[in-house]
């Protein structure tokens, strides 16, 4: 830990004068609210992973996090052992969303199809968007590589071209945009 802050505004302060990696921040702050803190301090040059914490399981804090940048979104009654194994995962570059929360949240955005997300979805090959659907259903690289039946480091390559064209920080944002843009339905198989 290399420092601390109680309002939004002291995170963002602290996090241009300590440059740290990954940023814990609470939803719920005072002076600027965690949701306009962590955009800001994705904006950022060399800007940290950020892991958003919140004592509400709230679908709406939940889309705002992932929509303002963030790479997880955890509940704070979390154990100290899955905040731990949260905190390496977004640190590695992968995301984290509440086990409670996921579910609520991809129904919410299955329904409506999304014009903007459509034509980024649009713009992969058709071999990127089975991998892309293979992310969405939560499936590892090496599941991913297994079922199309290509190596492990393609699926690697497809995933970082994936990222680039959709212009998304992390497989969280990625897998959202797939739902956005009916590339997968929630229940799909």
């Amino acid at each position: 830990v290399v420092g601390e802050a109680g309002d939004g505004l002291a995170a963002l302060e602290q996090v241009r004068r300590l440059n740290p990696d990954l940023v814990l921040m609470d939803v719920r702050m005072p002076v600027l609210d965690g949701i306009e803190a962590t955009r800001r301090v994705l904006a950022l040059a060399g800007a940290p992973k950020v892991l958003m914490l919140t004592t509400y399981d709230l679908d709406e804090h939940a889309l705002a996090a992932i929509r303002a940048g963030a790479s997880g979104f955890l509940l704070k009654d979390a154990t100290p052992e899955e905040l731990l194994a949260a905190i390496r995962t977004v640190h590695a570059g992968d995301a984290v969303i509440a086990p409670t929360t996921t579910r609520r949240l991809l129904d919410r955005l299955a329904p409506p199809l999304d014009p903007g997300a459509a034509r980024s979805a649009a713009t992969l090959t058709g071999r990127e968007r089975e991998v892309l659907a293979g992310m969405a259903r939560g499936w590892s690289n090496a599941e991913i590589a297994e079922r199309l039946v290509v190596a492990p480091g393609t699926v690697k390559t497809h995933v970082g071209n994936i990222l680039a064209k959709l212009r998304v920080r992390d497989r969280v944002q990625a897998v959202v945009l797939a739902y956005e843009a009916g590339v997968v339905r929630p229940g799909e198989r």
